[in-house]
């Protein structure tokens, strides 16, 4: 089956080839042996995320090891598929770049071929060493130049140089410098550099995410939730955008770059968006934000999430439920904006239905919902009580559960119409929301195996995607036959369609996966140059030098830089870069300064505003897409999208300070919905703020009440605290009862103070999260890599263990613990929610006021809907 890409014009394809998979299309041999090489790797990445390499005994390989053969494959791809110059051939590939990538192909899979011999002489490379790690870095940085862009290539030539001219730089950036051979053999031949954790992340988890994006996308599952979504949303005022939106969201969820997701949706949503009345420039705007923002949909993140399991030490379970509300309330942000949008302008429908009583929309609406809601629990406790009754036997048994609830989905499939492949834009027509869902029901089983095998069964994020895609290949194979066989029609080729599917699919993840392949490795060059030289220590001196002390600014710096930084780098590459650099200035200076900032809500913080590089101009890729698309200026598009932006921008200062919007120290369920209502009603107040609109045009003292809203329902605590501290300060020696009563996944919150390398003895407050609770405090601190030495009434750290929870949150070595921060029991904040629902019902009074009063004018259509 063809991709949203491919039905794409040439010119919007080729855009996205250039970025995403590569702009050079050769014929015969050439072609041939891309295709081929792609397959392999595919292939290769499939057999290692399987458990088969264990249960077989065969093909077990070290991370070193698959990390290098990665690289391999993408610098030999990156070579063959992208040109040096614009002036290069595209419907060929010189001799000189067949060259490069076989050398290039070696140099990558060097330290493998030579596992053995260079793991006898460790530090001590040898000419052949410095050789190829030398070649290999300067032709990394070349595939780096072509496949991802200048400015991450120019970016690690930039900390090489760094790490090179040390001693001839000022002293606020000397250091000791590196020669050639401890720099090359730093980067190439030991895992702090290339080698490092970004590159086994892609080798070992976010390949296989890609391959099950690539294989749901050829399988039809992209155009289904176009086609849902249309559905659902298409016959409403300011339809197409909405459809943008939802579309982007559900795609986001499985897909890792932006600028396809504007292309793949936007050929169909950003004329329908010209045609209902928002214009060029909104409408690749809108498009713009909704796919950028599937960066920050879980499960995928962008493939983010997979990295920040390594950098912040807790379950990619803990990571998703983090993540998941700031991207729902983000959606919601935007949704809620077209929507005004839509009124201010007075906008119609561009397709109507045959109008249906309330009651009836309503009723088919509710058993719609609660029918899904039934299904799904009712499949979790059949599942949960199978494991329990069944034991060892209970896997082979839900696996014919889950074949027998496929062939009902493809019931459902065969008595709809089939999806259509694309939306008509110049005559659309309205879509019947259900027999739209019935009709491809069976693509939501391999999705909900994913969320399954992560989020229940707590599988490791590859695992999980390696059933969820081996299920999707099955799908793909036996779906069109299947469907036939119950209609009693045929298809010709059918099968063979279906394979021809599934190699394509593999072919497209690899594809997909070079760029972030290479970026990965590059984003390895400079975390080995922080390694290196100690910047961090700088960078951290740097930023408080700067903001004084002071936490607003200090956060503002970082989210400049962070933009900065991810200007014209792909989504992964760039959390590498703020992570590494930005994260952890954030930590050692909020703890300074007194503020409890858990360690995923900094991760989270900088992600963000990374990822924010993508609609910003002049560099924004995602904007230059939709510009393409909408025949508008690149650079209107990327401001009016950044408007839209303001939404999202300000949600990671909020839960810096007030971490509950991660669901962060929640409490129970009544919390917890009072937590998610507020923020919702706070993000679509804020959005009227923004858009000047409510019910109709805001005059100033009622922009200025809902302004006071959302910041009161955003931020009840700031109140609270005015009025009640939310710690009391206990003893150092109590830290083993109150670890000890901390619950599963909650802080232990401590002062501490130490002198730093440099002589300044420095306070900071920091946060350990526990794990699991138990009978022993003691246990529980040293599960989280924490060991305190008792000296008389007061505590010393005896260890932070690195890369431990507690190391990765500040705690200091050798410093004593001066205090234990406990919460105190203060009425909750939560109070500071009615005078905020009170001043939003203010405002919409008075609106309503005058809308009765016909004082203000408004268009047609929005006057009927205030009404």
């Amino acid at each position: 089956m063809a991709t949203d890409i491919e039905k794409a014009p040439e010119a919007l394809q080729q855009l996205v080839a250039e970025v995403d998979t590569g702009g050079r299309k050769p014929t015969g041999v050439t072609a041939g042996i891309i295709f081929s090489v792609a397959l392999i790797w595919a292939l290769f990445q499939y057999w290692y995320a399987s458990p088969l390499p264990f249960a077989l005994g065969f093909g077990i390989l070290n991370d070193t090891e698959a990390r290098a053969i990665h690289l391999g494959f993408a610098l030999f791809l990156a070579f063959l598929a992208w040109p040096a110059l614009r002036s290069s051939p595209r419907d060929h590939v010189p001799v000189l770049d067949w060259v490069l990538a076989l050398l290039a192909a070696f140099a990558g899979a060097y330290i493998m071929l030579f596992y053995a011999q260079i793991a006898t002489r460790p530090g001590q490379p040898t000419t052949m060493d410095v050789v190829v790690a030398s070649a290999g870095m300067v032709l990394l940085l070349e595939a780096t130049r072509r496949a991802v862009g200048w400015p991450m290539a120019a970016l690690a030539v930039v900390f090489v140089a760094y790490s090179m001219l040390g001693p001839w730089l000022p002293d606020v950036l000397s250091h000791r410098g590196a020669s050639l051979n401890r720099l090359v053999s730093h980067m190439w031949l030991t895992t702090e550099g290339v080698y490092g954790i970004a590159l086994g992340v892609s080798a070992g988890t976010i390949f296989v995410y890609v391959l099950f994006g690539a294989l749901l996308d050829r399988a039809g599952g992209g155009n289904y939730m176009m086609q849902v979504s249309f559905a659902a949303l298409g016959h409403l005022r300011g339809g197409p955008a909405k459809v943008a939106v939802v579309s982007s969201a559900l795609n986001g969820m499985i897909s890792g770059s932006s600028v396809s997701n504007v292309v793949s949706g936007g050929i169909f949503t950003i004329p329908l968006m010209k045609k209902a009345g928002y214009g060029g420039v909104k409408a690749g705007a809108i498009e713009t934000m909704s796919s950028v923002d599937g960066q920050i949909m879980p499960p995928v993140m962008g493939a983010a999430a997979f990295l920040m399991v390594e950098y912040v030490g807790i379950p990619y379970s803990d990571i998703v439920r983090h993540a998941f509300l700031p991207a729902i309330l983000s959606y919601l942000g935007l949704f809620y904006i077209v929507h005004l949008e839509a009124l201010k302008m007075g906008m119609q429908p561009i397709i109507r239905r045959e109008p249906k009583p309330l009651r009836d929309r309503v009723l088919r609406n509710a058993f719609g919902i609660s029918g899904s809601i039934i299904v799904i629990g009712s499949l979790y406790y059949l599942f949960e009580g199978m494991k329990a009754m069944l034991g060892g036997a209970a896997p082979y048994v839900i696996v014919l559960a889950v074949m027998a609830l496929y062939g009902v989905c493809l019931h459902q499939a065969a008595r709809s119409p089939d999806l259509a492949q694309d939306i008509d834009i110049d005559h659309p027509k309205a879509l019947a929301t259900w027999p739209t869902v019935r009709a491809g029901l069976h693509f939501l089983i391999p999705i909900g195996t994913l969320i399954w095998c992560l989020m229940v069964e707590e599988m490791s994020p590859a695992l999980a995607a390696f059933w969820a895609a081996t299920i999707l290949v099955v799908l793909m194979l036996s779906q069109r036959p299947l469907i036939d066989w119950l209609r009693r029609t045929r298809t010709p080729d059918a099968w063979h369609e279906g394979w021809r599917s599934v190699v394509d699919g593999f072919h497209d993840g690899s594809r997909n996966m070079i760029g972030i392949g290479v970026a990965t490795a590059t984003a390895g060059i400079i975390v080995g140059g922080i390694t290196l030289t100690g910047l961090g220590l700088r960078m951290t001196e740097f930023v408080e030098f700067v903001s004084q002390g002071n936490v607003i600014v200090m956060l503002l710096f970082i989210a400049f830089s962070c933009l900065v930084l991810g200007l014209g780098v792909p989504t992964t590459a760039n959390y590498v870069l703020v992570a590494t650099l930005m994260a952890p200035v954030v930590v050692d200076l909020g703890a300074q300064s007194g503020l409890v900032i858990p360690l995923i809500a900094v991760h989270l913080f900088v992600f963000y505003y990374g990822i924010m590089g993508d609609i910003t101009p002049p560099v924004g890729l995602a904007t230059f897409a939709a510009a393409a698309i909408s025949g508008e200026d690149a650079i209107e598009t990327g401001i009016q999208g950044a408007i839209y932006a303001l939404r999202t921008v300000i949600l990671p200062f909020i839960w810096i300070f007030n971490p509950q919007l991660l669901l962060i120290d929640v409490g129970g369920a009544f919390s917890f919905f009072c937590i998610v209502s507020a923020s919702i009603l706070a993000t679509l107040l804020f959005a009227a703020v923004t858009m000047h609109w409510f019910r109709i045009r805001n005059r100033w003292w009622e922009t200025a009440a809902l302004l006071v809203a959302v910041i009161l329902l955003f931020r009840p605590d700031f109140f609270m605290d005015q009025l009640a501290p939310e710690y009391r300060d206990a003893k150092p020696t109590e830290v083993f009862e109150i670890a000890r009563n901390v619950d599963s996944g909650g802080r232990v919150v401590m002062v501490t103070r130490g002198t730093t390398l440099e002589g300044r003895e420095i306070v900071k407050t920091v946060a350990v999260q526990l794990g699991d609770k138990g009978p022993e405090g003691r246990k529980r601190l040293a599960d989280a890599g924490l060991q305190l030495v008792p000296l008389g009434d007061t505590l010393q750290i005896g260890q932070a263990k690195f890369g431990s929870r507690a190391a990765k949150a500040g705690v200091e070595q050798g410093w004593d613990v001066t205090a234990i921060k406990v919460p105190t029991d203060r009425p909750t904040a939560h109070w500071f929610y009615l005078p905020a629902l009170l001043l939003a019902l203010l405002v919409w009074w008075s609106q309503g006021r005058r809308i009765r009063r016909g004082s203000d004018p408004l268009p047609p259509a929005a006057a009927a809907s205030s009404l």
